[in-house]
């Protein structure tokens, strides 16, 4: 069967196939596909009006709704490209990714639930917005439109209010059409960049091999649109026809209502989300209407943790993705054993990808079972890192293989299992987070030396901690540290604790003392159960 190959022409077959149909739902309105089709026509026309063209970056920094839908939409009609923004970015945060993108726009709602989007652009360094010329404000209240936000003027957005017309496609299967963030080796993220035909195939495929094209398919939209698990899963739903059922943010409770109230079959996420989750299910099989939750290990105690829901009739299956191969790459399928079923990795939704893995020391390919580098070489990986060759041509090698940096291996069945990240990046909020980043917020602190950061479980959330080393005669305080840091970091990477050491554990080695990450864990976890026993 041939497949849509960019996202305009995905949106007109869902049209043509059931105008009717019900395509999101969100909060109690049903969206149909024609109704959805209107507001993507009506944004493109609207981002035409800004002075948007083909090739233009729009930053979009929105909660999970329908507007950041109707956005992407808009903006591959015209054959634009979307900046993915986080809510949970902090100014200096936002100031990379507008700098590094030259968005033109900047699409915000001012105030949301407990983000303070204000504070945020407070802090925004001038330099930084030289490209943008407009802000505009998602459904202002009447009277409350800014004329400046940064310095820069406004418009309001407004669906409901925005004029209708006709405008012709101008994207294309290889126009750049959304902009993801990813950790790197320095302090700030690379910009991952995918054309709308990875997208599409993705997409189409995903809905093919796990199910969205069935009768009866629903998907529950938990994660954020602005990472790839969010956007990859709920355009496979949309792929699939199969309405989505929006969370403009996760809450347990909420969750486990809304997919009894709209008898959701799939959901995805990380083990925490799942255990939030499952927290707030009733009975021994709370979700009778349940075919595949997809989930991520970012915590110990996977196995024990899954075999628990599984008694409970709760489909959990292990995945494996990123922004640059996509998330629900793969995914363990119906009738796998148990104990691999939850581990991270599975079969390719994409039956022409190929992996193969090389020994971390000597590079030379692996036979079935042995462990070392998970290479990916599929028609859906990313095209590269915006503006940054070097790291696009170590990432990705002559024959087209992207080195993941992760650490697994192959079985007789053609799934993979992924074991481990090769580095010592961390998993926080959901979110890959090198911890040079929050080591380099504490560094610039007055007084501190060094600053070493690891991952630790704290009340079922992976969080980071830090050890720091005062600077000669000073003394450090920690919660002035944690204050001061919470101020340029999103709060997901905020140490939840700062200890100060006289010295770091280190082993000699042949190149010298290296400092012993796994010795400051194992410090962390005892201090954290002696303050629980001493409470």
């Amino acid at each position: 069967m041939s497949l849509f190959l960019s996202m305009p022409e995905l949106l007109a077959h869902r049209v043509k196939s059931g105008p009717d149909d019900i395509a999101f739902i969100e909060g109690d309105r049903s969206i149909s596909y024609r109704e959805f089709n209107d507001m993507c026509r009506k944004t493109a026309l609207w981002l035409t009006a800004q002075g948007i063209a083909p090739g233009d970056r729009v930053a979009v920094w929105l909660v999970n709704r329908i507007e950041w839908l109707a956005m992407y939409f808009g903006l591959a009609h015209i054959g634009a490209t979307l900046v993915s923004v986080n809510t949970r970015y902090r100014a200096h945060e936002l100031d990379y990714i507008l700098e590094r993108s030259q968005a033109k726009l900047l699409v915000l709602e001012l105030n949301f639930r407990k983000i303070n989007f204000p504070a945020v652009l407070a802090g925004v360094n001038p330099a930084a917005i030289g490209a943008l010329s407009c802000v505009a404000v998602l459904n202002p209240a009447e009277g409350e439109l800014p004329e400046t936000v940064m310095g820069k003027p406004t418009t309001s957005f407004r669906l409901a209010d925005l004029p209708d017309g006709d405008l012709p496609v101008q994207g294309r299967p290889d126009s750049l059409s959304i902009l993801f963030t990813t950790s790197g080796t320095t302090s700030g993220p690379k910009l991952v960049m995918h054309p709308q035909r990875t997208l599409t195939l993705h997409s189409q495929r995903v809905a093919q091999a796990y199910g969205f094209e069935d009768e009866g398919a629903r998907l529950l939209a938990t994660l954020p649109l602005c990472g790839v698990f969010g956007f990859n899963s709920v355009f496979a739903a949309f792929a699939g026809g199969a309405p989505v059922v929006l969370m403009d943010t996760f809450d347990g409770a909420e969750a486990a209502a809304l997919i009894n109230r709209h008898n959701v079959t799939h959901a995805f996420g990380s083990d925490e989300l799942f255990s939030l989750l499952i927290h707030h299910a009733k009975g021994e099989r709370p979700f009778p209407s349940a075919r595949m939750f997809g989930f991520a290990s970012f915590h110990p105690g996977t196995e024990e943790f899954g075999r628990q829901a599984w008694d409970r009739h709760i489909p959990l299956y292990g995945l494996y993705g990123s922004s640059e191969v996509q998330a629900l790459f793969s995914m363990h399928r119906p009738g796998t054993p148990l104990p691999q079923r939850l581990h991270g990795g599975g079969l390719p939704a994409n039956p022409d990808a190929q992996i193969r893995i090389r020994d971390v020391e000597t590079g030379e390919i692996l036979p079935l079972g042995q462990s070392g580098i998970i290479q990916i070489r599929a028609d859906t990986n990313f095209t590269g890192y915006l503006n940054n060759p070097q790291a696009t041509a170590k990432a990705i090698d002559q024959e087209g293989y992207f080195t993941t940096g992760d650490v697994g291996y192959l079985c007789e069945d053609g799934s993979f299992v992924y074991q481990t990240r090769q580095g010592d990046a961390l998993r926080l909020g959901g979110f890959l987070v090198n911890p040079v980043e929050v080591e380099d917020a504490l560094k610039a602190q007055a007084g501190v030396q060094n600053a070493q950061v690891v991952g630790v479980e704290i009340n079922g959330q992976n969080r980071c901690v830090a050890f720091v080393l005062a600077e000669p005669g000073e003394v450090l305080h920690e919660p002035e540290l944690v204050s001061a840091v919470a101020k340029t970091l999103a709060a997901f990477k905020v140490p939840a604790r700062v200890w100060v050491l006289d010295q770091y554990p280190v082993i000699e080695g042949a190149n010298g003392a290296k400092i012993q990450r796994g010795k400051l864990r194992e410090m962390a976890m005892q201090r954290l159960a002696q303050a629980s026993c001493a409470q």
